[in-house]
């Protein structure tokens, strides 16, 4: 039989299939089947050995008894793992761990009279089903180092004429063993792959975890919207609409779509705390708010100063000079009070509030100290720019000074109209501003135009972040999928102006999640929680603006999906009910 060429053959078309198998638990089933198969076996178990060095049951099959655990069976394994040492010393009492521990073969014809090893065990099971277990070939599974990662038993060879149970013939043992090689290969390069998938997969949310974590603004987005994202697409690929008629995804693409919805925010790694967990116009690290209260309390002290050496001097009109200096005091106070709520960026900046502004900004304060002392390298180059003045100088109590510009320290890769990633954005001038009435004037909100600038850019960073990645060919639209989101239906996006029919259904589908999640987060410490009908209203507004894609906003609401996501994320005083009938 060894030397039979068919035997060769059939031994190299197992070796195929068994690398061609992804699956671990029909990989482990295949090979116990085949040996079985070789050996004209009744029976047989697969042990896998784990880290802690105990051999695991895997896969269980008795033809004769109908018995059969493990694999694709459906059927739990009950049996406890075989350990390969006790007390630290190898367990040489089974056949098992023997082989295990040994890495030889062991082939016994009759276990009724081997004294060699403890078959208590299987002597219990026979006893209790009737059955009687006689010749086992038990063989290690060598991984390419000679590491021991399993053991193949095979459980009474039967004689292919009288059916009798039989030893294990010598010549069948080396087909065997070729087979056990070959499956200890196989193993090795699943469980390498799979603990590669782990690991990438523990990076992966790694990466979305310190996202979240580093600003509590966006706490827990990270982890949501990859879940609503495989909630909506699984909806997709079971629809029935006709735009839907050939999406579906495989094993891999799943996969793909499961990478880039934990990877679409990644960029954001890249975006300062202070500016995406910016709360007022002038914070930077702190809030320079202080710093012009300060200059506000020194206007009142210079005024309170003019005001004595004015007394000191004599007047004929004391009473009004003491009217004009009270009243004085309030317009300071009034103007800082302005200034500050001007800072909160709680309201709409209309012009006569910037041109009131500016004329605040216009009083004087007296500087005697050096502002370039004590300050950073990085800052005393900027403030280098323009000579230093005389001192003591007058100064305006609120200034946009040069050393106020930070320029961009590096390529800005969308900044190139023939960037190799496709986008097209208007990039501003300066990579910050810092001027102090600039920020003030803000029109909306807290951030200038380099800030919203630099949070945009969070998804530039990660497609250029995943684009630079070695993904395999079977994960090559990861970045296409996690770098979609911001754009828009009628092509006014960000940061490749894509129009619907540019983008993928994955990457239109994250841009509703990743909408619906910051609607509805209820974890946002600068917004109360919307509702669950004010949110779905927003984004119906979003689609009638050709933002969102009409078709998968439908399908989002009539699926069900919008109720099943807040049931299980949003609080209950958030869901109500919603009338999907008038966006439909």
């Amino acid at each position: 039989m060894a030397s039979d060429p068919l035997s060769f053959k059939r031994l190299i078309d197992i070796g195929i299939a068994l690398s061609s198998e992804k699956d671990s638990d029909r990989l482990m089933e295949r090979i116990l089947l085949e040996a079985k198969a070789m050996g004209n076996a009744d029976g047989g178990t697969l042990y896998i050995r784990t880290k802690d060095d105990q051999l695991q049951f895997t896969i269980l099959r008795t033809d004769s008894l109908q018995y059969a655990q493990g694999g694709t069976s459906g059927q739990a394994i009950s049996l406890p793992p075989v350990e390969m040492f006790i007390d630290g010393k190898p367990n040489l009492r089974t056949n098992v761990s023997f082989v295990a521990n040994t890495g030889e073969t062991i082939n016994i014809g009759d276990a009724y009279v081997a004294d060699k090893f403890d078959f208590t065990g299987t002597k219990k099971f026979d006893a209790a089903t009737g059955y009687l277990s006689k010749s086992f070939l038990t063989v290690p599974l060598k991984n390419n180092a000679g590491r021991v990662i399993g053991v193949l038993q095979l459980l009474n060879s039967l004689d292919p004429e009288t059916g009798e149970v039989v030893a294990f013939p010598e010549e069948t043992q080396p087909l065997i063993e070729a087979l056990a090689s070959q499956a200890a290969v196989s193993l090795e390069n699943r469980n390498l792959i799979e603990s590669q998938k782990q690991l990438l997969d523990s990076f992966i949310e790694l990466m979305a975890s310190a996202v979240d974590a580093k600003s509590p603004y966006t706490g827990g987005h990270c982890q949501r919207v990859p879940e609503l994202t495989e909630m909506l697409t699984r909806a997709a690929c079971e629809s029935n609409e006709a735009f839907l008629a050939d999406f579906n995804l495989n094993e891999e693409q799943w996969y793909e779509l499961h990478i880039g919805a934990w990877l679409h925010d990644c960029g954001k790694v890249t975006t300062p705390e202070y500016i995406v967990d910016k709360a007022t116009k002038l914070e930077t690290i702190t809030d320079r708010i202080h710093e012009v209260r300060m200059r506000f309390e020194l206007l009142k002290t210079e005024r309170t100063i003019a005001y004595q050496q004015v007394l000191l001097a004599g007047t004929s009109d004391e009473a009004g000079l003491k009217t004009q200096y009270e009243a004085d005091l309030k317009q300071i106070g009034e103007d800082f009070e302005f200034i500050a709520e001007c800072n909160l960026g709680s309201e709409f900046m209309a012009d006569e509030k910037v041109q009131r502004l500016k004329r605040i900004a216009k009083q004087q304060w007296t500087q005697t100290l050096d502002d370039r002392l004590g300050v950073s390298f990085d800052e005393a180059r900027r403030k280098g720019k323009t000579p230093s003045a005389d001192l003591p100088q007058r100064v305006p109590v609120l200034d946009d000074r040069p050393d106020h510009i930070i320029e961009h320290d590096g390529i800005v890769h969308s900044a190139n109209p023939d960037n190799p990633y496709g986008f097209k954005i208007e990039v501003p001038a300066h990579k910050y501003n810092r001027g102090e009435v600039y920020n003030l004037a803000v029109a909306k909100g807290t951030l200038t135009a380099e800030e919203r600038f630099k949070i945009n850019d969070h998804i530039v960073q990660t497609i250029v972040m995943l684009e630079n990645l070695p993904f395999p060919k079977n994960l090559e639209r990861v970045a296409e999928i996690a770098g979609g989101h911001h754009e828009k239906m009628d092509g006014t996006g960000y940061p490749k102006k894509l129009r619907g029919d540019e983008m993928s259904i994955p990457a239109r589908v994250m841009a509703i999640a990743d909408v619906f999640e910051a609607l509805t987060a209820a974890d946002r410490p600068y917004k109360p929680p919307k509702k669950l009908s004010e949110s779905i209203r927003i984004m119906s507004v979003m689609v009638k603006d050709h933002h969102l894609d009409p078709d998968l906003f439908k399908l989002f609401l009539t699926s069900g999906v919008y109720n099943q996501y807040a049931e299980k994320y949003l609080e209950l005083e958030q869901i109500d009910e919603v009338n999907i009938a008038q966006y439909l």
